[in-house]
């Protein structure tokens, strides 16, 4: 990164990006587009020397962990997901405010003697037994999901990767189980399925973060603190 530059990343879609927009607005630092509305390279009001870029969610990650860009807003999910060495590669600096969601392990509401995780490694010996093969749990959380487990003493599974509507996959015969992601657990009960008592694997939002590999200059570190006080206000 060239440390002439301050980068900050903010997601180029969506209601995240909606939601960032009316944050630094409130905060009196509005974000402006370069060139036409649906650019990928903006500015704040005020900090004429603090670049913008925008893309998505899940590249900020990858953009705060290489440090090409000194600050970032994205999900947590997102970055516990994506990196093993979270605390070594960002920093969160403030919670947001939105994009709320919870990862969550959820069953099919009829499994009436599972209500905790660790009743699933008896219903994955038993479904083993029966069935010649393990529990699938369908996720797009491949990560948070093993760790989570092997943390709970589950090993008798297998995760299906998701690219679609994960809470239909037991409807489907795809899965037996889920981790997903839910603000209301509104579709998880209207696809007949419960969240285990002690299934909420992280209560998730966005965040501000900061790439410890940055080029933090003293510049930089003046920029960052007055973006954190202005968003934390």
């Amino acid at each position: 990164m060239e440390s002439s530059s301050f980068i900050i990343a903010v997601p180029s879609k969506g209601r995240l990006r909606e939601k960032a927009a009316d944050l630094f607005e409130r905060a009196g630092m509005a974000l402006r587009a370069k060139g036409h509305e649906r650019g990928y390279r903006g500015q704040l009001e005020g900090l004429d020397d603090v670049e913008v870029e925008y893309t998505s969610a899940s590249e900020i990650v990858h953009q705060l962990k290489a440090g090409r860009v000194h600050l970032g807003i994205t999900g947590e999910d997102l970055v516990r997901e994506t990196l093993v060495d979270v605390d070594a590669k960002v920093e969160f600096l403030t919670p947001l405010g939105f994009g709320h969601a919870d990862v969550v392990v959820a069953v099919p509401d009829c499994w009436l003697d599972v209500s905790r995780m660790a009743d699933l490694e008896d219903v994955a010996a038993q479904f083993s037994r029966a069935h010649g093969r393990r529990l699938r749990v369908a996720t797009k959380y491949l990560n948070l999901t093993r760790r989570f487990f092997a943390a709970n003493g589950v090993a008798g599974y297998r995760i299906v990767e998701s690219a679609g509507a994960t809470e239909a996959t037991p409807a489907s015969g795809t899965a037996e189980l889920i981790v997903d992601i839910t603000s209301t657990g509104a579709t998880l009960k209207a696809n007949h399925l419960k969240i285990l008592e002690d299934g909420l694997i992280l209560q998730s939002q966005v965040h501000l973060l900061a790439a410890r590999d940055g080029a933090w200059d003293a510049r930089a570190q003046s920029l960052r603190d007055t973006i954190v006080k202005a968003l934390s206000a």
